[in-house]
C-alpha cells in the first residue's frame, strides 16, 4: 500500500506572490501563521508575505539542528497553525521538517529554482552521514516567476542541472525493479523522465523562461510523490553527490554536483551521456571537477564510496574501484 500525498494547490506565474492571502482562504486555513525564511529571502519576499499575512517571522541563520529546536519552539510557544517557508532549498527544508514536527501544515513560496525541493515530501539533511527523511508534500506552492527569475543564475542552473539528473535516477529504479523486483511506478517514473527530457530540450530558454524549470521540478516533486519515495528523481548521481557532501571542504550545490554525477552514471548504463552533458553545459551547469570547483580527487573518492552512502540499489551497487574510477571520470571528461 503506498500513501501518496500531492499538493492541493499550485500557483506558477509572475506575481503569484500578490494571491498569498487568496491561496491561504482557498485552502482553508486559519490561526496564527508563521513565515519561515533567511536573512536574504525575508528581504526578497519573506517581509512581504509576513506583512500580507499579519504574521510572526522566523529567520534561519545558525545550523540547521538549532533552527529546527527554535522555530519548532517557536510555534508551540504562539499556537502556529501554518507555516509558510520563504526561500531556496535550505529555508524550505526546515519548513518542511518545523511543520512536520509540529503536526501542521506548510506552504512553499521559493525565491529560487535551485533544486527539485521546493515541492517534494523529502528533505535531505547533510552532515557526517547524510540523512533523507519522508515528510508532507506542501499544501500549497506559490512559484512567483518574476521573483524566481531575478535570482542568480548559478541557482537557476542548478535547479537545471538537478531536474537533468532525473534521467540517470529513473535508469537505476529500472534496474532495481529489474534485478530485485523492487516497486518500479511507470507513472511516477514516466513524470520524472519527462521533467528531465524537458528541461534538457528547453536548456537554452530557461533562463528567460524560467517557469519551464519550475513546472519541472514541481512535476518532480509530484513524481515522487506519487512514488511514495525519492526513487524517481534521485539514484546513484544522488549517493554520488551525498558523497562529496560528506568529504568535500567545500562542496558544490546540491543540483551542481547531481548533474555531474548523471553524466558518469549515463555513461555506465550506456545511456545518452554526451546529450546530459550538452544540455548541462547549455544550461550554465558545471561538468566537470574544474567547473565544481573540487579537487580531482574527491571526485575519484566520491565514486568509490557513493554506493555505501544510502541503501539503494543503483548502478553503483558493486562499487567502483579506483581504477574504474578513475577510467569513468576520464572517459566522460569529469577529470583530465
Amino acid at each position: 500500500m503506498k500513501d501518496i500525498e500531492l499538493p492541493r494547490k499550485v500557483l506558477v506565474g509572475d506575481n503569484a506572490i500578490d494571491s498569498v492571502r487568496d491561496v491561504i482562504r482557498e485552502l482553508g486555513l486559519t490561526g496564527n501563521p508563521l513565515v519561515i525564511a533567511d536573512s536574504n529571502t525575508a528581504e526578497i519576499a519573506g517581509n512581504r508575505v509576513k506583512s500580507d499575512l499579519d504574521s510572526e517571522i522566523y529567520i534561519s541563520e545558525n545550523s540547521i539542528d538549532q533552527n529546527i529546536q527554535r522555530a519548532t519552539e517557536l510555534i508551540k510557544g504562539k499556537n502556529i497553525r501554518y507555516v509558510v517557508g520563504v526561500g531556496g532549498g535550505t529555508v524550505i527544508d526546515l519548513t518542511k521538517i518545523c511543520a512536520y514536527k509540529s503536526g501542521i501544515p506548510f506552504l512553499s513560496v521559493p525565491t529560487a529554482a535551485s533544486h527539485d525541493g521546493i515541492t517534494s515530501p523529502q528533505v535531505s539533511l547533510k552532515g557526517k552521514e547524510p540523512i533523507s527523511i519522508r515528510v508532507h508534500s506542501a499544501l500549497g506552492i506559490i512559484a512567483d516567476t518574476k521573483i524566481i527569475r531575478r535570482a542568480p543564475p548559478r541557482l537557476t542552473a542548478a535547479g537545471c542541472a538537478d531536474a537533468i539528473s532525473n534521467y540517470t535516477a529513473v535508469l537505476d529504479w529500472k534496474i532495481a525493479h529489474e534485478e530485485t523486483g523492487e516497486y518500479y511506478g511507470d507513472y511516477a517514473a514516466s513524470l520524472s523522465m519527462m521533467s528531465a527530457q524537458i528541461v534538457m530540450y528547453n536548456a537554452e530558454k530557461i533562463r528567460n523562461q524560467v517557469e519551464i524549470l519550475v513546472e519541472a521540478l514541481i512535476s518532480s516533486g509530484v513524481a515522487m510523490g506519487i512514488a511514495g519515495s525519492s526513487r524517481p528523481c534521485s539514484g546513484a548521481e544522488h549517493q554520488f553527490s551525498h558523497a562529496l557532501d560528506m568529504i568535500c571542504p567545500k562542496p558544490a550545490l546540491h543540483g551542481e554536483q547531481c548533474g555531474v554525477g548523471s553524466i558518469m552514471i549515463a555513461y555506465l548504463h550506456d545511456a545518452d551521456w554526451e546529450k546530459v552533458k550538452k544540455a548541462l553545459k547549455t544550461a550554465g551547469a558545471p561538468t566537470n571537477s574544474k567547473e565544481l570547483k573540487i579537487d580531482d580527487e574527491y571526485i575519484i573518492k566520491a565514486l568509490m564510496m557513493a554506493n555505501k552512502v544510502r541503501d539503494r540499489y543503483t548502478i553503483l551497487r558493486g562499487g567502483l574501484s579506483r581504477e574504474k574510477a578513475i577510467e569513468l571520470a576520464k572517459s566522460t571528461g569529469v577529470i583530465e
